[in-house]
């Protein structure tokens, strides 16, 4: 995909990684393959795009009037708390938040800018995935006002679009009745 946007538009200067999947429930019952699809998905494929991206990143700091680029990635507020019958899932967020910190540390006198979004609950499919999901979020904001997709995106575009000198590090980012 990295090549394909390269060759296509000639150039890389943000990278979002915002694909993921929540497959809940109880440990002892809960199939293995959805852990590793989690991992899959959650994870791997983030290191994966990353990996590939940063060499077009680090090219665009020099040849883009910007001096930067950007590499946003999407948590969930899963990878700062823990729930019940989440393990899995909590474990890619906590790791896509550590990860991106470290990068951001790694990269950051280069001019590449590590952001992590961490949103609360966003009315998106993930909570279509899978049954037991979507009943126990349902369950859980019934009532309550949960973010739109728009809400993330606007969040991204805040990020990718502040001048060199303005790195937003971390944006934490729920329902404002989200506990």
């Amino acid at each position: 995909m990295v090549e394909d946007t390269v060759a296509e538009f000639g150039r890389l200067d943000t990278v979002v990684n915002g694909a993921g999947v929540m497959l809940t429930g109880d440990s002892v019952d809960s199939p293995l393959e959805n852990w590793e699809r989690m991992i899959d998905l959650n994870l791997r494929a983030l290191t994966y795009i990353t990996k590939a991206a940063l060499p077009h990143l680090l090219e665009s700091v020099v040849t883009s009037s910007r001096s930067v680029s950007d590499v946003v990635n999407v948590s969930s507020v899963a990878g700062r708390v823990i729930s019940p019958r989440t393990a899995i899932y909590n474990a890619t967020k906590f790791a896509v938040t550590a990860a991106t910190e470290s990068w951001r540390q790694e990269y950051t006198r280069q001019g590449i800018r590590f952001s992590v979004i961490e949103p609360g609950a966003v009315g998106t499919e993930l909570s279509l995935q899978q049954e037991s999901t979507r009943v126990w979020l349902h369950t859980a904001f019934a009532g309550r006002e949960i973010l739109h997709a728009q809400d993330i995106a606007d969040a991204i575009a805040y990020i990718i679009t502040n001048p060199r000198r303005v790195a937003v590090n971390e944006i934490v980012i729920r329902p404002t009745d989200q506990l």
